[in-house]
């Protein structure tokens, strides 16, 4: 399988698309004007604690309060409970109480937090909605061949890493690293094959920089934040780039040095797989991932065979459905659902990757009465699902076809990020988000220029989205006049789709199309 990472950066974003064989498989966006959150660590105060639902809310300094679950606490006790000598940060179960066992747990949250309490906490999941950020205090810094843990004592190896016997040698050299090290290890897919000396430096990087955190915690008041996460070009490399990937193209060349720095400090053998991209097509369309987004956003995705899936995101769950559509098949009926189903199911994986699909997934596949097909179907769904970085959880396929699934959810939706409640339909729909909109009308309004070579452009767009751009956007698009030294007048229509708009040059009433 040949795997490219394609990252495209402009003044609005930054944004990662993974291909696999060519197809569009995960995308990755983030907006230069947007607070992230996620792996920053806080110290926080503890502001309120519920027993009867072992949890708590702990101020770190964000517009909600952060949600603390006790499993986000427990995980630490149990890994490590003797290691309570780094900081009088950590966490300090009431000695005088025995614990109390709540909800499935032994302990009672109360016994081990109060109001009050300053604690050090990383961000495990980002706002979703109307959600604060879930916190954890089970700390964790990823490099690009481990992950230290440093208030835990065990020692994990990539799922993706198949052989027994890399995997014990991986083992017994972490073993070895932490006879001086306090703290614990995941040994990342990266790292196989590597010798003790590859990842013996990181490893002390790693700790060093976890003593620099508590350090610097002591000082700080509570709430602040201790910690902010590397850059987003310096994650893609650390957590995606590995010896699979055939090329990493970056159109931006402030990225790819940051990149090729990246690389050259940690002594990757991979630095020859990296390419600036410096043609007039923009990256994203060159490789046709303009089109593949727009697809991701629709309910309805087509199968080759004819049949479709229907893909409905809910507060609650995420629903997928799985149709014959135009398939009928030439065998007999019970072979045709076989067939579409089995051609369904790499699909419905792609598309969960690339919408960042988490939570509770429920997928309807075309029921089948056969029990050995639904095995067939089943091994494969677990075959596709390994493909996924993220942690997922699959029940057995039921009777009528149904698949329960859960998948981790860190931030959130593609569809989240892009698209907002319809103003047309009392938000029974959705329609792209007024900052995509805008975004996309600014990279057009560039191509339209170079398409055309006109210096004098008017537009005409919704009133909404062209009061967003004179006020919330004005300085994107007085930065934008000036580099390309354009004159962009704008004109307000109510009547205009909010998601539409028309370029033309001044003093022409015929559009420049774009495509």
């Amino acid at each position: 399988m040949e795997k490219e990472i394609i990252i495209a950066d402009d003044e609005y974003e930054t944004r990662c698309a993974v291909l696999e064989d060519g197809v569009l498989t995960e995308i990755d966006i983030e907006r230069k004007n947007d607070e992230h959150t996620l792996n920053n660590t806080y110290k926080g105060r503890v502001e309120n604690v519920l027993p009867g639902m072992q949890i708590a809310f702990v101020n770190i300094g964000l517009e909600r309060h952060a949600f603390l679950h006790i499993s986000d606490i427990i995980r630490d006790l149990e890994e490590d409970s003797s290691n309570d000598d780094s900081a009088k940060l950590d966490l300090n179960r009431k000695s005088n109480n025995s614990p109390k066992p709540g909800r499935g747990y032994p302990y009672s949250i109360s016994d081990l937090i109060h109001p009050n309490q300053e604690i050090l906490v990383q961000v495990g999941k980002e706002p979703i909605g109307t959600k604060g950020p879930r916190v954890t205090t089970c700390i964790t810094l990823p490099g690009r061949y481990v992950v230290y843990l440093p208030t835990a004592s065990n020692i994990g190896v990539s799922r993706r890493i198949e052989s027994a016997e890399e995997r014990q040698r991986l083992r017994d050299i972490a073993e070895a690293i932490r006879a001086d090290v306090e703290g614990g290890f995941i040994i990342r897919t990266s790292a196989e094959g590597k010798s003790e000396a590859d990842f013996a430096g990181e490893i002390q990087y790693l700790v060093d920089q976890w003593k620099r955190i508590v350090q610097q915690a002591e000082k700080m008041p509570a709430p602040s934040l201790v910690h902010k996460e590397h850059s987003f070009i310096v994650r893609v490399i650390r957590d995606s780039f590995t010896s699979e990937v055939t090329r990493l193209a970056i159109d931006s060349k402030e990225q790819y040095q940051d990149a090729m720095e990246y690389l050259s400090s940690s002594g990757s053998e991979l630095r020859s797989q990296v390419k600036f991209y410096d043609k007039s097509v923009p990256i994203f369309e060159a490789y046709g991932i303009d089109k593949e987004l727009k697809k991701a956003l629709s309910e309805k995705i087509w199968l080759k065979c004819g049949g479709h899936l229907v893909i409905q995101q809910t507060e609650a769950m995420v629903s997928i459905d799985v149709n014959t559509g135009k398939f009928v098949g030439k065998g007999d009926p019970d072979s045709t659902i076989l067939s579409a189903n089995l051609e369904a199911v790499e699909e419905v994986v792609r598309q969960i990757r690339l919408r960042d699909l988490g939570g509770i997934i429920v997928i309807d596949f075309i029921d089948m009465d056969d029990p050995e097909h639904r095995r067939k179907v089943y091994k494969m769904l677990q075959q596709a699902l390994d493909k996924d970085r993220a942690r997922t959880n699959l029940l057995h396929i039921s009777d009528l076809g149904l698949v329960e699934m859960t998948r981790q959810r860190t931030r959130p939706s593609l569809a989240t990020v892009l698209t907002e409640s319809c103003p047309y339909c009392d938000g029974h729909g959705s329609v792209l988000s007024t900052d995509t909109i805008t975004i996309d009308l600014l990279r057009s309004i560039k191509k339209a220029h170079r398409k055309s070579r006109k210096r004098r452009l008017k537009v005409i767009a919704n009133e909404h989205i062209v009061s967003h751009l004179l006020d919330e956007k004005a300085g994107r698009l007085r930065q934008l006049e000036k580099s390309m030294n354009l004159q962009i007048r704008l004109q307000g229509d109510a009547d205009v789709h909010l998601e539409d708009y028309q370029i033309f040059a001044e003093g022409s009433n015929r559009e420049i199309y774009l495509n």
